[in-house]
């Protein structure tokens, strides 16, 4: 089949076009595998790829072994974004992990917020979630409190007590304040805290991070109903924990 000048520029732009979709279609893969990590994390990749190189002049089995544990620890510190729901009231996910509490609890005493118990939802962070804490609800962080602790396994009702923690008040713009918690675990003998009282956040918004293992506790408005379940998965930026408005309007 003979084609005409116009053919042929027809066919070799649809080629053109074509080609530019599977180029993006490409980009677009890379860019969900390669996830940029946190800037806590350079350290830590600089130190195991140091020691991997190390380990590969004393045995090459152990060099390999140094790779895995390097890629390993890229894939902790990876810092993905988050799309984060926006109606006014939500509570949403601090971090990626099992909900592996709900119960009453009042918030750490160092907050001084009183004994009055709230409902708190708890997410445990093992070693291959992402660590990356972030804000529950908008709003101005009152009051940050730090205090020291045991390391004991995060995933025990006791670690909310016993470990070391962080404690931060979010206070939203109708007043209501949210309390959330990074709690220090087995593993994990570092908390960083990346705001300090004064700080507004947004929902979703990145405040901190915990290394290796460890867990969140979220201390709920008054009244508001947890829509999570112990053994849900949630996504840090994107699980909805709850509802703070009581009262939502019914459309007919």
């Amino acid at each position: 089949m003979c084609l005409t000048p116009t053919g042929w520029r027809a066919t070799l732009r649809r080629t053109l076009t074509s080609n530019r979709e599977i180029k993006k279609s490409d980009m677009d893969s890379l860019t969900s595998i390669l996830t940029p990590i946190h800037k806590e994390g350079h350290r830590w990749v600089i130190i195991f790829a140091a020691v991997t190189v190390v380990l590969f002049l004393i045995w090459n089995p152990l060099g390999w072994l140094g790779i895995i544990l390097t890629l390993w620890c890229l894939y902790f510190f990876r810092d993905p974004d988050r799309v984060t729901p926006s109606r006014e009231g939500l509570v949403i996910a601090p971090a990626d992990g099992i909900v592996n509490m709900i119960t009453e609890a009042s918030p750490p005493e160092e907050l001084g917020l009183g004994d009055m118990m709230r409902t708190r939802v708890s997410i445990f962070m093992n070693v291959f979630n992402c660590h990356v804490n972030r804000a529950p609800v908008a709003g101005t962080v009152k009051r940050v409190a730090y205090r020291p602790g045991l390391f004991l396994n995060a995933d025990l009702d006791k670690a909310s007590d016993a470990n070391e923690r962080n404690s931060l008040v979010i206070e939203r713009a109708d007043g209501e304040q949210i309390v959330v918690v990074q709690i220090a675990g087995l593993v994990a003998r570092r908390i960083v805290c990346d705001v300090t009282e004064g700080h507004d956040l947004a929902a979703g918004e990145r405040f901190g991070i915990i290394r290796f293992g460890s867990r969140l506790d979220v201390y709920l408005p008054q009244g508001a109903v947890p829509l999570v379940a112990v053994g849900q998965t949630a996504i840090g930026g994107e699980t909805v924990l709850a509802d703070a408005v009581l009262a939502e309007p019914h459309h007919v």
